[in-house]
C-alpha cells in the first residue's frame, strides 16, 4: 500500500501518542517518548508489525508517545494508515482481527 499524502493521528495528552505519516523510501521510524528505555523496542515492534500488515514499505513515521498502550498504538496508527492512504471507508478487516 502506497502512502498518498501526509496524515496525524493522535494527541499530546497523557496516555495516548500522536502519529504523523510522510512519504518516505524505506520505513524509518523517529520515536519521541518519555518510557523510550523501557517499552521503545516494543512501540517499534507494534509500528513495524501494522506496517507489515498494511504492506507498507515506504514512510516516514514520526510518533510522540505519552504512555500509550499497544491498543491505542495500534488505533491511532491504523488512523493514520487509512488517512494516508485514504481508505477511511475501507477498512481492512484481516487487521482488525
Amino acid at each position: 500500500m502506497e502512502i498518498k499524502h501526509t496524515a496525524l493521528a493522535g494527541t499530546l495528552e497523557s496516555s495516548d501518542i500522536q502519529f504523523t505519516l510522510s512519504k518516505g523510501t524505506g520505513v524509518e521510524i523517529n520515536l519521541d517518548s518519555q518510557v523510550e528505555k523501557q517499552f521503545g523496542n516494543q512501540i517499534r515492534k507494534v509500528i513495524t508489525d501494522l506496517l507489515k500488515d498494511y504492506d507498507i514499505t515506504d514512510v516516514n513515521v514520526r510518533a510522540v508517545d505519552k504512555g500509550a498502550l499497544d491498543c491505542t498504538i495500534k488505533a491511532r496508527l491504523i488512523a493514520a494508515i487509512q488517512r494516508a492512504t485514504d481508505t477511511q471507508n475501507q477498512p481492512n478487516w484481516e487487521v482488525l482481527g
